[in-house]
């Protein structure tokens, strides 16, 4: 039986001319996942997508704007540069208040030219001889890891075990942190992360590590090494944009890839026969990282403001209207994926848009490739009867509203 969906009263029309008022928008941005289905977007997009992918939306002030569902149309928002990114003009989907202009170094709050500019300088810094470098570090920081947890014996929490120390000794690398500090920069992210579900900890971690990455750039301008944050100290940054961007990066690069491997572990063992599949095939890692990237998503939201009159999906979306796209909603599109509801770690998930699209597309999305490449299969690897020490819906998951994932994961395993 098929689901419908009021109608907004509002119909296609030639480019440049207005569409109606709509009689009928939707209430708010649909944020409860099916009861016992933590992998799977709310239901609401399912008949939203297939009836009216570009829809009416009433946002949390009042605001009346619009919600982006289906594959095609979120890729042509991302890609259209009359939507702008920057913070301050955009509705929140989730709350009223508007959010303050982005800081310095912050991409992801930044319109062109600014973006350009930043963007350059960084992107050319993901050399292919740094990569080589930090894959290295990856699989023997991943081996260190795993060491531990067989040292320790079931149970652990594989979030603090795993899943939070790899990306955030990643990120120490890149960014070249002092051995003798990173003891304390993982205390730091991992209040940050919110693995505790303390946010006065949070944010006061959050406040410490700002002045820390602050410290760690002027003393990068001082005295560089061979890491991202000394190579842009050559650069015409200032003081306050190489903090910022160090700061961009941090938050860019941990926090996404510690909930993608505890929500993505967490997914495989739920599927015991395909995390069986990464152990005896070589050759999965990638295809399965590109699948476990769209069937999560957990990056699932992003709002733009139209910037001009542009028509998108036969709607003429109205200069200073906010524009909602669902990221997840995009990688469950049946006209794009076939069965997408079904996790298949052997599908070609190319095309996915679990990293955005256009000129915001995710910086680093190759590296946090290389620590889930390496990361899921050596798990597998090492703990063939890896599984869940805890009923599947016992799993604490994290709700918030920016980055969807677990807060703790234990797991125990038989000992050999």
């Amino acid at each position: 039986m098929s689901t419908s969906l009021p109608r907004t009263g509002t119909q296609p029309t030639p480019a440049g001319q207005p569409t109606e008022q709509p009689t009928e928008a939707l209430a708010g941005l649909p944020l409860a996942r099916p009861p016992g289905c933590p992998f799977d977007p709310p239901a609401e997009f399912g008949p939203l997508r297939a009836q009216r992918p570009i829809t009416r939306m009433v946002y949390p002030d009042g605001h009346l704007g619009w919600l982006v569902t289906s594959h095609d149309l979120v890729r042509a928002v991302l890609a259209d540069a009359r939507f702008s990114a920057r913070y301050e003009l955009a509705h929140s989907p989730f709350h009223a208040a508007m959010a303050p202009v982005a800081p310095p170094g912050d991409l992801s709050g930044l319109d062109a030219p600014e973006h350009t500019r930043l963007r350059r300088l960084l992107i050319g810094k993901f050399t292919v001889r740094r990569m080589r470098q930090l894959t290295e570090r990856i699989e023997q920081i991943t081996a260190d890891h795993l060491d531990a947890m067989e040292r320790h014996g079931p149970t652990v929490d594989l979030v603090t075990a795993y899943a939070q120390p790899i990306p955030a000794l990643t990120i120490c690398e890149l960014l070249g942190v002092p051995y003798a500090d990173r003891d304390h920069f993982q205390r730091l992210m991992t209040d940050i992360s919110g693995i505790g579900g303390d946010f006065d900890a949070a944010m006061t971690a959050f406040t410490a590590m700002q002045e820390f990455i602050h410290q760690l750039a002027l003393a990068k301008r001082a005295a560089p090494t061979d890491d991202l944050l000394s190579d842009l100290t050559g650069s015409d940054l200032t003081d306050a944009e190489l903090a910022g961007v160090g700061a961009f990066l941090l938050a860019a690069g941990l926090d996404t890839t510690t909930n993608m491997l505890g929500l993505g572990v967490f997914a495989l063992l739920r599927d015991p026969d395909q995390f069986a599949a990464l152990r005896t095939d070589p050759d999965l890692a990638g295809p399965a990282v590109e699948e476990l990237l769209r069937y999560l998503t957990i990056a699932p939201t992003g709002a733009r403001a139209a910037l001009a009159d542009v028509e998108i999906g036969g709607e003429l979306v109205r200069a200073g209207e906010s524009v909602t796209f669902s990221l997840q909603a995009a990688n469950r599109d049946p006209a794009r994926f076939a069965d997408p509801d079904t996790l298949d770690l052997r599908r070609n998930a190319t095309g996915h848009v679990a990293f955005g699209h256009g000129a915001h597309q995710c910086l680093g999305q190759q590296l946090a490739r290389v620590e889930m490449q390496v990361a899921y299969p050596a798990l597998a690897i090492r703990f063939p009867t890896l599984r869940l020490a805890v009923p599947a819906e016992d799993v604490p998951l994290r709700g918030e509203l920016s980055i969807y994932g677990v807060r703790e994961l234990p797991v125990t395993w038989d000992q050999r």
